[in-house]
């Protein structure tokens, strides 16, 4: 077999999107996602000439409305509760940064992997899971709801800065990574045109587990700081804390309480992405890949954590399931979200004339409770209850 010619530049030379593909072929792995392969976008339109779709994609997300808008929605906290605990937009940089370390160590297409990654959250609603929880209740014979498949339909449709197209026309494989994501908190509803038992590529797999190192690591971090986890409880109840944070002890001694949290919150992160690469590598060697299209015929997941890491993991999120999820501050604000959205959603569709403009003027060729929803769905935790002052409350400017 003839050795391929290694591919270089001449140093004063600008890299051209063609340069770029061919620097994919000779650098990635044969089964990581190449641009050039891309099954391409909705809308024809014609690629940038110094930037890969895939690239271009991560810029588009980057750029958008409901990018901008994850700074003001809520992953654990409400964004009053305090400035420094994560938002859905810091979770989302985290996610991409665990998931591009995770996805070059691989030999995967990490433009591909970033973009999936910045654009996984897009869908979320206002008050975390909890608005989610209530939407899909009001949506329950109208569809339903489902932030993965709002996610689609954000990037599909309802982002609006294109003369020539709806959306964002991103590549397919971006959609995809969207509509397949899946973890405990995500489960999986697959419309057309997605094929639903067909595995995702191996980049969308390493946004699925990047997502949970983050959430689980750093809803953790955010919950001792916040004082609903009792540090003490933790040390005595999980050995997986209490192991690495003896470890921090015994390293930085004389460290502040704050330093040693951050240490250990740190040594756990990479724990775990030590072991997702440990086995995803001898997952992909075990089934001999050659392609992307040889992923997408093993049934299971090849990018996750090994058996002993997920028995170790289990009682941490049973820990953070019980005293975080359902601490009774949380739980509080999750009850109050459903009534805001639950009346919100009732005012609207007694009087849609409240509707802002751009959107009443949808109701023309849409379904009014799809059109509702898509509208509360795009809500900042802020807005929402912005909107809720001025439409319940008599003093209240509207």
């Amino acid at each position: 077999m003839q050795k391929r010619k290694s591919y270089q530049k001449k140093t004063n030379d600008a890299f051209t999107r063609r340069d770029l593909e061919r620097r994919e072929e000779e650098t990635l792995a044969s089964y990581a996602m190449k641009s050039k392969d891309s099954k391409g976008r909705t809308h024809k339109e014609e690629e940038h000439e110094y930037r890969t779709c895939y690239q271009r994609d991560k810029d588009r997300i980057i750029h958008s409305t409901a990018f901008r808008r994850l700074e003001y929605k809520t992953q654990v906290f409400v964004n009053y509760e305090g400035d420094h605990y994560r938002t859905r937009l810091t979770h989302t940089l985290e996610v991409a940064q665990i998931a591009r370390t995770i996805a070059r160590i691989l030999r995967l297409n990490e433009d591909l992997t970033e973009a999936i990654a910045l654009a996984h959250d897009l869908g979320h609603t206002p008050f975390g899971h909890s608005g989610e929880d209530v939407l899909n209740r009001i949506m329950k014979r109208y569809g339903g709801f489902n932030h993965n498949v709002q996610g689609v339909r954000v990037v599909d449709i309802l982002e609006d800065k294109y003369p020539q197209f709806p959306g964002l026309n991103l590549t397919y494989e971006v959609r995809e990574g969207i509509i397949k994501h899946k973890t405990l908190f995500d489960q999986l509803s697959v419309p057309v045109p997605f094929k639903k038992k067909e595995p995702p590529l191996l980049e969308a797999q390493v946004v699925d587990v990047a997502d949970e190192i983050a959430y689980d690591n750093h809803d953790l971090d955010d919950g001792l700081a916040s004082g609903l986890i009792n540090e003490k409880t933790l040390i005595k109840e999980i050995k997986m804390w209490n192991d690495v944070y003896q470890k921090v002890e015994s390293n930085f001694p004389k460290a502040s309480h704050q330093i040693k949290r951050s240490q250990a919150i740190r040594f756990l992160i990479n724990a775990q992405v030590m072991d997702v690469i440990i086995e995803a590598s001898r997952n992909i060697k075990r089934c001999h890949l050659q392609s992307p299209s040889d992923v997408r015929k093993v049934p299971e997941r090849l990018v996750r954590f090994s058996k002993n890491m997920k028995n170790i993991k289990k009682p941490l999120r049973k820990f953070l399931l019980d005293k975080l999820y359902h601490h009774y501050r949380v739980v509080r604000m999750s009850n109050k979200a459903d009534r805001f959205i639950s009346e919100l959603f009732k005012i609207y569709l007694d009087k849609p004339e409240q509707l802002p403009p751009t959107t009443h003027a949808r109701l023309k060729n849409e379904a009014t409770h799809r059109v509702i929803c898509d509208y509360i769905a795009g809500m900042t935790d802020r807005y929402a209850l912005d909107e809720y002052k001025k439409l319940f409350e008599p003093y209240e400017k509207v």
